[in-house]
């Protein structure tokens, strides 16, 4: 979701007065009901896989008097914000988690208070990461669902070309990283074929400042720190390691062109050696590339230790919501520890009948993970996947995860177009963070009042 921020959807959070979007809302007045009974809607899910089938499966089956209308699709934040000022909007919506602390600030979502206590939903169940980022001035507002953490992988076969190992590959040294991606990087005539390292900014921005000791916003969301030293050291970093490989227009074209889920992907065309990325691509590669030379190893802070970035996906209860009973039965259902054993279940028989290896699901429940691991997942046989799998299974406990903010869309947007005036040539790092430093207090001061 985070690449896709607009200025249009943040005018869309101030202007509620839109006409409301057809297909969203949660039905006529009369679909009202209790936690068995009644008319059900959700936005921004979908049937994409066998996960989300089995645990909606598996509610419609306990559930047999809800009607359950699934509206697929992205979650899309002028449709919401129209339905929810039109008074129809949907029971429930599956957001980032990033996005909740702005709507929870504004009213568009409700509190969860009740509804944790009516269903007896075990909070304690979910990783912190993930219920930190659910709750805003001591009130959750949203049920957390995967935990998406990040981790560095190497293109093995790529490094031992440059005459490298994996463990000499250390994105900790900083100092080191320029002659590491010279010597890594294929540039010719001002021509990319081959990413040496990428850096993920402006996405990854905020784990590159953890590395470097500093976090971008203050724990309880309210505070920006946008034009630390240390920031502007780690977008800094990042952003020389793109100018390196022919700039960011160049850079960013030849990326665009990867295929991260398909057997043609950059690991497979030895188009990139070193990059971090979201746990999800293992099982992509694991998919499409059983073969291919990778080495998975844990991003660290600057002194070597062990850190990832927690986010993911969250349902929350809108305001105005018809049947928000049955909603409450629903994030409780999806997100129990049994629901997600079935699921994985039902992932591990899909990828034996296609005869791939399983390499685990990954949620913010860390008891089902723990049974997920203990009871159905088997190591594949392939060192280097086990490996990684083993490796993702370690950084999940140490995790952060951006704190719940009442201007967290605004804040992600002000860092975001900061790191996109240096990537083209508009700004230097400082000066574009300290515009940056000044757009998001705003935005929060204003959130503050």
């Amino acid at each position: 979701m985070s690449r896709k921020m607009r200025a249009t959807a943040f005018a869309g959070v101030l202007t509620l007065a839109l006409a409301g979007c057809g297909g969203v809302g949660g039905g006529n007045d009369e679909g009202g009901g209790t936690a068995t009974k009644g008319a059900l809607s959700t936005m921004g899910f979908g049937f994409s896989d066998e996960i989300a089938t089995t645990r909606v499966d598996a509610f419609k089956r306990d559930h047999p008097d809800v009607d359950l209308k699934v509206t697929e699709g992205a979650f899309d934040e002028q449709q919401f914000l129209s339905a929810v000022a039109s008074g129809n909007p949907p029971d429930l919506v599956y957001m980032d988690r990033k996005l909740i602390g702005t709507y929870a600030e504004r009213g568009s979502i409700q509190p969860l208070t009740d509804c944790v206590k009516k269903q007896d939903i075990n909070l304690e169940q979910y990783r912190p990461a993930a219920r930190a980022q659910v709750t805003l001035d001591g009130t959750v507002y949203g049920i957390p669902e995967f935990s998406t953490v990040r981790v560095v992988y190497l293109n093995e076969g790529l490094l031992k070309k440059a005459g490298l190992t994996a463990d000499q590959v250390n994105l900790a040294d900083w100092a080191a990283l320029p002659a590491l991606n010279a010597r890594l990087a294929t540039v010719s005539g001002g021509r990319l074929s081959r990413i040496g390292i990428d850096p993920k900014v402006p996405e990854f921005l905020p784990m590159w400042a953890k590395a470097n000791g500093v976090d971008m916003l203050s724990a309880d969301g309210r505070t920006a720190k946008l034009d630390d030293p240390k920031v502007i050291e780690a977008l800094t970093t990042g952003v020389n390691l793109i100018q390196q490989q022919g700039g960011w227009g160049r850079f960013k074209s030849f990326r665009d062109t990867f295929d991260f889920f398909g057997a043609q992907n950059p690991l497979s065309k030895n188009q990139i050696v070193a990059w971090p990325m979201e746990e999800w691509f293992l099982n992509q590669a694991a998919k499409n590339s059983p073969n291919a030379e990778l080495v998975v190893k844990p991003f660290t802070d600057r002194q070597g230790k062990p850190l990832t970035q927690s986010a993911g996906q969250a349902w929350v209860i809108t305001k105005g919501a018809k049947n928000p009973d049955a909603a409450c039965a629903f994030v409780k259902q999806m997100t129990a520890t049994d629901t997600w054993v079935a699921a994985a279940k039902a992932r591990v028989e899909a990828r034996k009948a296609a005869g791939q290896p399983f390499t685990g699901v990954y949620t913010a429940n860390a008891e089902a993970d723990k049974k997920i691991f203990d009871e159905l997942y088997q190591p594949t046989g392939n060192k280097r996947f086990d490996d990684a799998v083993a490796t993702i299974r370690s950084v999940q406990d140490a995790a952060f995860a951006m704190p719940a903010s009442p201007a967290g869309a605004e804040f992600d947007k002000a860092y975001y177009d900061a790191v996109n005036r240096v990537l083209a040539g508009q700004a230097q790092p400082a000066q574009a963070l300290q515009r940056a430093q000044q757009e998001a207090t705003a935005a929060l001061d204003k959130a503050a009042k």
